[in-house]
């Protein structure tokens, strides 16, 4: 009840700034889930397979961390208001523009040229929040941010399920167009982060390569720590719609239906760890949900009858959105504040990056076994819920960490939760 008081004691101002970057990240994760929902039917119309129609995927993975550094470095440099306005407004008029293709390649190079306004819009948007609320809130921030991506999801489903039946896969993407709207919310009701504005004169390019020369060692491990993570969300969520529409043979209704459920559970997981991290710390709360998804793997991924298949999914996104949902308050805790708009997002991207190829390879492997995506599902989840674990458990953390204080002072506070 506490954490949940702290979140009503939150001014207009505060909360408008965790609205924004809820939002930013909830839509963009609904633009990249349509492509996720409609695999099939791309590869059907453009006559090819499922497996290089994933290689859009791969590209919008692997150009997030171009678009992580370069919007980054825009909000250390003019604001993370500014910098997410324009990062918004370009990820909505390229999804508008995917609906267009007119080939298999013209859709991949949209979706890569996505990938880097997609790649923008996380660290952005959670520094701007992170920076504009109080400590004590953070990890029930954290938890909420983070369940903006299973949201997306969810009304990525819930469109399949509505609207696939009217309106195609074509446009699907062009109702992606709609978080554009957004911006107006941004530009009428959000401030600036009270952070920036205090050192709004004092980064420059050359501070930002300097600091992460400097803390290379800190990025590094982050960039490990998000490889797991990203491997363990995208290899347990990219092609779970396809394994249902394909070797389980359900109708696109049972398939939405099934993802909405997984999505709830997804949701709620990120907020309860988020919470909890506030409790007990980061890295533990990181640690106890990654190791929930190794007992569910049997029924998330070899059931047969629906009801089943939903209870596994909704489990199974519990535990991994529910190690998500620490992430946004772990990696603003660990940056360093000269470049907060820049060092979350570019380690989380980055990790992307190294993950990416996870649908091809997935699917190349469930194909390599006859069509059997249950054993590519289940081997991936097992493997990477082990190594988020052993990465978190292992590594360091700065919780409570008191944003834009001395440098000195930073460093001995968080010494003493490493």
């Amino acid at each position: 009840m506490s954490a949940l008081s702290d979140l009503r004691a939150l001014s207009p101002q505060q909360r408008n700034a965790v609205v924004a970057s809820f939002l930013g990240w909830t839509l963009d994760a609904f633009d990249f889930f349509i492509l996720v929902f409609v695999l099939h039917y791309v590869a059907q119309e453009f006559s090819t397979d499922i497996t290089k129609v994933t290689i859009a995927i791969t590209l919008t993975l692997a150009m997030r961390p171009v678009g992580a550094l370069i919007f980054g470095y825009c909000a250390d440099r003019f604001g993370r208001r500014p910098t997410l306005m324009v990062d918004v407004l370009l990820y909505s008029i390229l999804e508008f523009a995917s609906g267009f293709a007119p080939s298999l390649t013209v859709l991949i190079v949209l979706r890569a040229l996505y990938g880097i306004a997609m790649g923008g819009e996380w660290g952005v948007g959670a520094s701007l929040a992170m920076e504009s609320i109080p400590e004590r809130s953070r990890g029930l921030v954290s938890g909420l941010l983070q369940a903006g991506y299973p949201m997306g999801y969810l009304l990525a489903s819930l469109a399949f399920w509505l609207l696939f039946p009217l309106i195609g896969w074509r446009g699907m993407f062009m109702v992606g167009a709609l978080p554009a709207l957004l911006v107006l919310y941004i530009r009428r009701s959000v401030p600036e982060s009270p952070v920036f504005e205090e050192r709004r004169h004092r980064t420059g390019n050359s501070a930002l390569l300097a600091t992460l020369r400097h803390h290379w060692k800190l990025l590094l491990y982050a960039v490990l720590l998000m490889t797991a993570f990203n491997f363990f969300s995208h290899g347990t969520q990219d092609l779970y719609p396809t394994f249902l529409e394909v070797q389980r043979q359900f109708s696109t209704a049972t398939v939405g239906t099934i993802a909405i459920v997984y999505n709830i559970g997804a949701m709620l997981g990120g907020i309860t760890f988020g919470m909890l991290s506030e409790r007990i710390g980061r890295r533990r709360a990181i640690v106890i949900a990654a190791l929930l998804a190794l007992p569910v793997i049997p029924l998330w991924a070899y059931s047969t009858g629906p009801a089943l298949l939903a209870a596994g999914a909704f489990l199974m996104q519990f535990a991994v959105q529910g190690a998500w949902g620490v992430v946004p308050v772990h990696l603003n805790e660990l940056s360093p504040d000269e470049i907060r708009g820049t060092f979350p997002g570019f380690a989380y991207q980055l990790g992307n990056l190294l993950a990416s190829g996870n649908a091809t390879i997935q699917a190349a492997l469930a194909q390599s076994y006859g069509g059997d995506y249950s054993y590519a599902l289940a081997l991936t989840a097992g493997i990477i819920a082990v190594a988020v674990a052993l990465l978190a458990g292992f590594g360091v953390e700065a919780k409570g960490v008191r944003f834009g204080a001395a440098k000195t002072a930073r460093r001995s506070e968080a010494k003493a939760t490493v």
